[in-house]
């Protein structure tokens, strides 16, 4: 179970918008009352089902010029939910639950130290307590097919890197864990994308075997938070 203390509110007077293109990774074109506007998209996701010419989008305005962009866009609506695209929220929405004790896999652990450099490597997460040190890497999720929330949605050889260290920190002693978070409520279970990087389906497979925990949430998100709402299954 998750504590309600795990949510993160929402920046406020979050402004509609419409998508009209994505320009590069991290920069879209967006009508916002009517004006053509350049937004940025803070994520590397492909999200080619949600990011749509004339889907509902919500941004927030940049509080200060000097940006190349307007505003940051934040939610996407797809199939009457709203999505979350912020790829660095569930690293803080996890940091607040790991601080509170909300998740039970880790309700133990006594400190949490953040953005963890270990060698020539960083880790999201390094956790001690009674049962001893552990690496945790976050990984933030958009897709969700019938149900199933999928990552990554594009090759990710950064994301099979960070399996392979976690499996070397487990050979040397250190527990490992990586937790799934799938920012949209229609996710029933989670499962690593084969079809769109085999090469990192057989290493959560393989870190999984070495003993690395596979963990993953999903949300419940709204204009005004999003809330780590429960766990769900994983199938490797």
């Amino acid at each position: 179970m998750v504590s309600m203390l795990c949510s993160l509110h929402l920046p406020p007077q979050l402004e509609e918008a419409f998508f009209i293109r994505r320009l590069n990774r991290f920069v879209a074109e967006v009508l916002v009352r009517g004006n053509r506007e350049l937004a940025h998209v803070p994520s590397s996701g492909r999200m080619a089902e949600l990011l749509v010419a004339g889907r509902r989008v919500w941004v927030k305005r940049h509080a200060k010029n000097g940006h190349k962009t307007t505003c940051r866009l934040l939610l996407v609506e797809y199939e009457g939910i709203l999505v979350s695209v912020d790829a660095t929220l569930p690293n803080r929405l996890v940091g607040r639950a790991l601080q509170a004790r909300a998740l039970e896999a880790f309700s133990s652990c006594e400190t949490v130290r953040a953005e963890y450099a270990r060698g020539h490597s960083r880790f999201d997460f390094y956790l001690s307590g009674p049962p001893g040190g552990c690496l945790l890497e976050v990984k933030s999720v958009t897709l969700v097919e019938k149900g199933v929330a999928l990552f990554p949605d594009a090759p990710s050889t950064r994301g099979t890197k960070h399996l392979e260290e976690l499996v070397a920190a487990r050979r040397e002693g250190l527990q490992g864990a990586v937790l799934f978070v799938a920012q949209r409520e229609d996710a029933r279970c989670f499962s690593p994308h084969h079809r769109q990087d085999p090469a990192f389906a057989r290493a959560l497979q393989r870190a999984a075997a070495s003993g690395v925990r596979v963990l993953a949430y999903r949300c419940r998100v709204s204009r005004e938070a999003v809330t780590l709402e429960k766990e769900i299954p994983v199938l490797l």
